[in-house]
Formats: structure tokens, sequence, C-alpha cells
């Protein structure tokens, strides 16, 4: 398997910026494995989208890239929420649903098509696996979100000098915009399915999975009763399970031989 850095100008964070890369091109012919599902169709590709606090190396499910046989491209995100940032001018989702996806195309070939690009975040990247999949239709087939940080209608309650235990009002507002307006957003992944729905375009499939003990648990649940009242098709699994890297790992496990 191919393990690569990859380093190029971001227009849309107006400086150099570096990805991981995974490419399971590679498999030894000397070693038999009865576990690959592989076939003769072109390698598909996963953007993985890191949590809050968390950068790209955080978690790469190299496993199961050579069973299934998908590239996987891991960026970083920062703290950004996955959205473009106004006051900062960094446009992170415009960077992962546009330019990054774009250099992939160009320079590896892949990616192609929606029906060969997917997403997948943990935490603040489920969140943003679902807005960004919901911005870029036409680009993300697929979207699988566990334990996202859904607290974008926490966030719009938010008046001035309050906050969370996470970060204060004033981080809110960089990365969300303002609070009152965010019901209307495009940084509201509602907001932008809705949109969605009312054009007639096709939304991408949707898995969705929160741990019983995760402090996300009414979020995550509350998107899916709105997403079942939108009439959205979509997989959603709850089972006992904490915020941490061995729920995650447990559902990409569940969901990518779902999704591939």
């Amino acid at each position: 398997m191919a393990d690569l850095t990859v380093r190029f100008f971001s227009k849309a964070l107006k400086r150099d910026v570096s990805f991981l890369m995974v490419i399971p091109n590679d498999i030894r012919t000397d070693f038999p494995r009865n576990d690959l599902k592989r076939t003769d169709r072109p390698m598909k590709t996963l953007f993985l989208l890191h949590g809050y606090n968390g950068a790209a190396h955080n978690w790469i499910p190299g496993n199961l890239a050579e069973q299934y046989n998908f590239a996987i491209v891991i960026p970083s995100g920062e703290n950004s929420f996955w959205l473009d940032c106004a006051p900062t001018g960094w446009q992170f989702a415009t960077f992962v649903g546009v330019e990054l996806v774009e250099y992939v195309r160009n320079t590896f070939h892949l990616a192609m098509t929606a029906d060969d690009t997917y997403l997948m975040g943990f935490s603040m990247g489920g969140f943003g696996a679902l807005h960004t999949a919901f911005a870029y239709p036409e680009t993300f087939g697929k979207t699988a979100a566990l334990s996202s940080a859904l607290i974008h209608n926490e966030v719009a309650k938010m008046k001035e000098g309050q906050g969370n235990e996470v970060a204060n009002y004033d981080y809110y507002r960089m990365c969300f915009g303002e609070p009152g307006k965010l019901a209307e957003s495009g940084n509201n992944p509602e907001h932008l399915l809705k949109e969605l729905i009312v054009a007639g375009k096709k939304v991408p499939e949707i898995f969705m999975a929160c741990g019983t003990e995760d402090f996300l648990l009414e979020p995550n649940r509350a998107f899916h009763k709105f997403l079942e009242e939108q009439k959205v098709e979509h997989v959603y699994l709850e089972s006992k399970g904490i915020h941490d890297m061995k729920f995650w790992q447990e559902y990409a496990e569940k969901f990518i031989p779902m999704m591939f």
C-alpha cells in the first residue's frame, strides 16, 4: 500500500497545504489473502475528515482500503468545522469540495465521478462530511458521518458572551457566521438539504452512527429525525459506545462494506 504526503498551494486557504493519501496498489501476490473484496472496477476514493483538535494523521483505516480497493485522501481542516470561514478568509468547504477533489482528479486520475467519490468523517469531521456532501452533491455520491458534531442548532441560539465547554461564542461565530442567521445559512446542513430537495437534485447516500453513551447522541438523533421528516432515505445506527476511535473503527468496518 502506497503512503504519500502531498503538498501543493491552495487558493482556497491561501497557503501551502499538505494532505495524506493511501493508494492500495501493491497487493502482494506471494502472500495469499482471503479477505479481499476487490474487483476489476476502477479504484474508488474516500475523503476522510478528522475531528476537532485533530489532524490528518489521526486515523487511517488502511486494511479496509486494501480489502475493498479504494484510495483514501486525508486533508487537515484545523478546527474549522470544515466550513468556509468568512472572518479568516479560509475556505475549508471549498477546499475539500472543489479544490482538493480537482487536484486529486488532475494528478492521480481518481475521484472522477460522484459514483467513485465518497466522504467519511468523525466528530467535527462527521459534521463536515454531511455538510460538504450536501454542498457538493454532484461531487460526492455517498457520505458517512460517525459521532457527528451536529451542533448547528445549538450555535444558532448562542448570544454574545455565551459558549459551551468546547469553545466560546467568538469561535463559533468565526466558523458558522452570525448565529442569528445560521438557520437559513449555507453553513447549516439542514438548510442545504432542504434546498436540494426543493431543487429536485439527487441527495448523496447517507450513513450515520452514534454511540449511546456519546455526549453528541441527542443532536445525532435529532438529525436522524430531521432526515425522516424530509423523507430522505439513510442508514442510522446506534450501539453502545462513547466518543472515541474504538467506536469509529467499529462503524467504519460496518459502513465501508455497505458503501463499497
